[in-house]
């Protein structure tokens, strides 16, 4: 088990090193003179020369992006330009709500989208598994802005039961801080719960059709006990990948349900930035959410290695 999570670990490696490649040229790769973009077209020479020595941009590429990399592993991404605070400062103020966002949204696909998942695959072709799937095309097909501002005419403004924008704290309360939380994390989970439905009932009915389920069946063992013991076990394995990238999309994909609900969370922070031309913080988001689907894939990778020890001897072999 050590050396297949060793060899996994040490895979990340190249990756995170591309990923950091592409952060580091978004800055370069930007039309025209980066600081004459940040500071307009009608800046003064001498204020452009020297956000260029600042930025550290009359360096040769290869030792800028070697100094940025070093700063970068040490946790220092630099200087929001806009707001004058170190970028790591403001990723931790606006982790809090994003994070809380997609915790609390794949609880409700975990909660909702798995059961239904299984219940179709349990009657292929019945009411049930119909049920399922169009709710799951509808529910893929709804983009994820027209679906939040349904939900705030209808709890916000129509039944009035639920706050429609803003954000508070667990510490202001945790009645208050769960109902601005509802109504948003429904919003970006209803897309997700459709393909996790989909995956689970796919992945589940594969399994059903082996012939060990027969074989239990044919000695009398209980369906529930096969469906929820054997079967969903050994279905596992694309539920949790998907479950997994699903949440990894949950947290850099929150741009829109953010920007709808007035939520100061990273989604909005980039829309900010993007505005502003904040590069410091645009680049420190797009590596925050490219770390978090390596460790993310590390994660399903080694989970794979717990739940099936065939994949610890594949890996061994290579």
């Amino acid at each position: 088990m050590l050396i297949f999570v060793v060899r996994r670990v040490v895979a990340t490696i190249p990756v995170l090193l591309v990923v950091s490649v592409v952060v580091f040229m978004l800055v370069h790769l930007t039309p025209g003179d980066p600081a004459r973009v940040i500071l307009g077209a009608e800046a003064p020479v001498d204020q452009v020369a020297a956000l260029r020595e600042d930025m550290g941009l009359n360096q040769p590429i290869l030792l800028q992006y070697w100094d940025w990399l070093i700063h970068a592993v040490q946790g220092d991404l630099g200087t929001s330009i806009f707001m004058q605070q170190p970028v790591t400062e403001v990723l931790a103020e606006r982790i809090g709500p994003t994070a809380s966002l997609a915790i609390a949204a794949e609880l409700i696909i975990v909660v909702v989208a798995v059961p239904l998942g299984i219940a179709a695959a349990r009657r292929p072709g019945g009411f049930m598994d119909r049920s399922v799937m169009v709710v799951a095309l509808v529910g893929m097909g709804i983009p994820s802005f027209v679906l939040a501002i349904f939900l705030v005419l209808v709890f916000g403004v129509i039944l009035q039961v639920l706050p429609t924008a803003g954000w508070v704290e667990i510490s202001d309360g945790l009645g208050e801080y769960l109902s601005h939380l509802v109504l948003p994390a429904i919003a970006l989970a209803v897309i997700l719960s459709a393909l996790v439905a989909r995956m689970t009932r796919g992945s589940m009915m594969d399994v059903l059709s082996e012939n060990f389920v027969q074989l239990a069946r044919s000695i009398g063992m209980g369906e529930t006990r096969i469906v929820y013991r054997e079967v969903l076990r050994n279905a596992s394995l694309p539920i949790i990948t998907v479950l997994g990238t699903t949440f990894g999309s949950l947290i850099t994909g929150a741009v829109v349900t953010e920007t709808v609900f007035n939520i100061p969370g990273i989604g909005q922070l980039v829309v900010d930035s993007i505005d502003r031309r904040d590069y410091p913080v645009i680049q420190g988001v797009v590596l925050l959410g490219a770390v978090l689907y390596v460790g993310l894939n590390l994660l399903i990778d080694l989970l794979y290695g717990i739940l099936d020890p065939r994949v610890r001897l594949t890996a061994g072999k290579v």
